[in-house]
């Protein structure tokens, strides 16, 4: 749909950069959110429309500054089509090691309450908007992982929280209906990014950022309640969440984990 207006964080590089691109090139307006202002600046400066985009320096986890990013969309641009929490790090983390407790911190506060942040500015505007076309007033989209779906070993952070962010599209699909406001879960599978650059153990069904974010646009335009990309994972992760304990225990007690202290704060 041309002419959308698009809120995203995570938008310094990978999946965020990739989906900008996506909707850069169907004419979309665009406010894009990241940490790293030099790489958001020369990231627009790429698009079809540098005129058309409004960049942000914030830290998803900082609810004010999020609120205040949120606002001057508002007003500069208006209510958003479409907006999308994209922004998440990823680290190996090791419960036994208190150091670690900082890294788990981060990656929930990142990767779940920045979902939060990034949409409850929203919500209210979205919900005094028309209906458009299709009866909708807006969509809501979570980039979650199929991460999310069992636990993993060195994983406890980013899985945790990556479930949190489903459970929390969940509930939000079920309340915002009333209100007409559509909630969408993407849960990306190995995606090839900078987050993914140094994984030190084979990634199966490697798929390319660009390529990711075409299939995504198009089931956030279709409002997909949930959906794996790439559709390989889809089944992996449907196999993977109706495995009994005992045979996921032994199938994955061993597996190949992320090394400690390289959280990167890009995209999921």
């Amino acid at each position: 749909m041309p002419n959308q207006k698009i809120f995203l964080t995570g938008a310094s590089s990978g999946i965020g950069q990739a989906l900008a691109r996506a909707y850069a090139a169907q004419g979309a307006a665009l406010g894009l959110v990241g940490r790293r202002e030099d790489a958001l600046r020369a990231f627009a400066d790429t698009l079809p429309n540098p005129d058309a985009v409004r960049i942000y320096t914030a830290d998803v986890r900082d609810a004010d500054a999020m609120l205040e990013a949120a606002n001057d969309f508002l007003t500069h641009v208006g209510c958003p089509d479409v907006v999308i929490a994209n922004a998440g790090i990823s680290v190996g983390t090791v419960a036994s090691e208190r150091e670690d407790l900082e890294q788990f911190r981060a990656v929930m506060d990142t990767n779940w309450f920045g979902t939060l942040t990034t949409f409850q500015p929203f919500l209210s505007p979205m919900c005094k908007q028309p209906p458009g076309a299709d009866g909708w007033r807006g969509t809501l989209v979570g980039i979650a992982s199929v991460a999310g779906v069992r636990g993993l070993p060195g994983g406890g952070a980013y899985s945790a929280s990556k479930s949190a962010v489903i459970k929390l599209l969940e509930s939000l699909r079920l309340e915002q209906s009333r209100e007409r406001i559509r909630v969408v879960t993407i849960a990306p599978g190995y995606i090839r990014t900078p987050m993914t650059a140094h994984n030190p153990y084979r990634m199966p069904f490697l798929m390319d950022a660009d390529d990711f974010a075409r299939k995504a646009v198009r089931e956030i335009a279709g409002g997909t309640r949930f959906k794996v990309i790439p559709w390989q994972m889809g089944v992996v992760a449907t196999v993977l969440h109706v495995l009994p304990f005992w045979l996921y225990d032994a199938l994955f007690r061993r597996a190949p984990r992320k090394p400690r202290k390289s959280a990167e704060a890009r995209d999921t």
